[in-house]
């Protein structure tokens, strides 16, 4: 499927490393000018030699302040922004149970706050174009998974409820927003790759009990789903929060 991607405008934000990079990978094979953002200068350069992405922006997107000048940059260099892909999060966190009011913070700001930052400061300049928004969440966002940090697990709930929410009013703009609840994926650096290093057998079981297809999942089943949401083809879904987990879910 041709999904049009050619010369359109993305920006993905946390692409320095880890999912976002394969998603900015992705999307630049299919031929879209990709943006990418992080904290980290230095990684940053890393991932645009390595990429040849059209550009980079350091930006802190917990801070709406940040947020708002990396959209200024962006529509000075580029005059427009096509999609966006809110992928600036991170499931690290306290054991269940020992939750504090610092951490709570911390947790939100990374993983719903740095989202909510970033579609306030684009969504005018996104509806010039009908653009579209996807937003990277996870399956603990939608049931409890055993062991998963609940500070994590909320703030992905939490996203999901906003997607669901903001679609409307962004919608009334003619922009689209939808979000992608991955489950366990191994790719260079997850945790999952430390997991099968240090006891195969039991990450085994668990997929084997736990997971329909009885398998991990890689990034670019992640990153072409997200292609197909930005893309026209897509064209009728917005407010969504689409599971890709190899069936995890119940």
């Amino acid at each position: 499927m041709n999904l049009n991607l050619n010369d359109k405008v993305v920006l993905v934000t946390g692409s320095s490393s880890g999912l976002g990079y394969a998603i900015a990978r992705f999307l630049i094979e299919e031929g879209a000018n990709i943006i990418l953002n992080g904290r980290n200068l230095v990684a940053l350069e890393k991932a645009h030699r390595e990429l040849g992405s059209s550009d980079y922006f350091v930006a802190d997107l917990t801070k709406a302040e940040d947020a708002r000048s990396l959209i200024k940059k962006v529509v000075k260099k580029y005059a427009r922004i096509d999609g966006l892909v809110c992928n600036v999060g991170s499931g690290s966190s306290v054991p269940p149970g020992e939750e504090s009011l610092n951490e709570w913070e911390r947790v939100f700001a990374i993983n719903l706050f740095s989202t909510t930052n970033i579609v306030e400061a684009s969504k005018e300049v996104i509806s010039k174009e009908k653009g579209s928004i996807v937003c990277i969440s996870s399956i603990c966002g939608q049931e409890v998974i055993p062991g998963a940090p609940i500070t994590y697990s909320a703030a992905k709930a939490a996203l999901n409820s906003y997607v669901k929410g903001i679609s409307r009013p962004l919608g009334n703009m003619g922009v689209r927003i939808n979000a992608i609840a991955p489950g366990n994926l191994l790719f260079d650096g997850s945790v999952w790759q430390k997991k099968i290093k240090d006891n195969p057998s039991v990450v085994y079981e668990m997929l084997k009990g736990s997971v329909v297809l009885g398998k991990l999942g890689t990034p670019e089943d992640i990153s072409s789903m997200c292609a197909y949401l930005l893309s026209s083809a897509s064209n009728f879904v917005t407010g969504s929060v689409i599971t890709v987990d190899g069936g995890q879910v119940h």
